[in-house]
């Protein structure tokens, strides 16, 4: 395994969603740690779908930005960025309102790719509701 460092908190984290789409989501960073990163975001009228349920593209966008952002948990020395190679969600459930929990975690970190699951669950059940892996390929500079 490559020799990797965390370079990043929830302050950071925070701080980076600040005028993007994780602001507008609501989402807040709760935890970083080396491989892992949670967050939660409410289920607000604004995210809801016609149907009355979480819309699945803000379940979605979450799951991927913590991903991206656990990242920044496991930084494979010397690497100068990252880009998303492949994405997947099942949904499993659904919220109509509340809030919900994701939790990103390193499943594979290479030293050219890194491999992500996230749950996301209901907060006040703990019911799983999406369940996301993404493939990221780790950037380098070119010599």
């Amino acid at each position: 395994m490559p020799k990797t460092a965390n370079h990043t908190s929830v302050e950071d984290l925070n701080r980076a969603n600040l005028g993007k789409l994780p602001e507008h989501l609501g989402l807040m960073i709760t935890e970083v740690a080396d491989g892992r990163v949670v967050g939660r975001f409410s289920a607000r009228p604004d995210l809801v779908a016609h149907t009355g349920y979480l819309l699945a593209g803000a379940v979605l966008s979450v799951a991927d930005i913590l991903c991206a952002y656990g990242v920044s948990t496991a930084w494979p020395e010397g690497a100068s960025g990252f880009t998303t190679a492949e994405v997947k969600c099942n949904f499993t459930g659904i919220l109509r309102e509340g809030e919900a929990i994701c939790t990103a975690t390193l499943l594979h970190g290479g030293r050219t790719t890194q491999v992500w699951d996230a749950a996301v669950t209901d907060a006040a059940t703990g019911r799983l509701m999406a369940a996301f892996r993404c493939t990221q390929v780790i950037l380098y500079p070119r010599t």
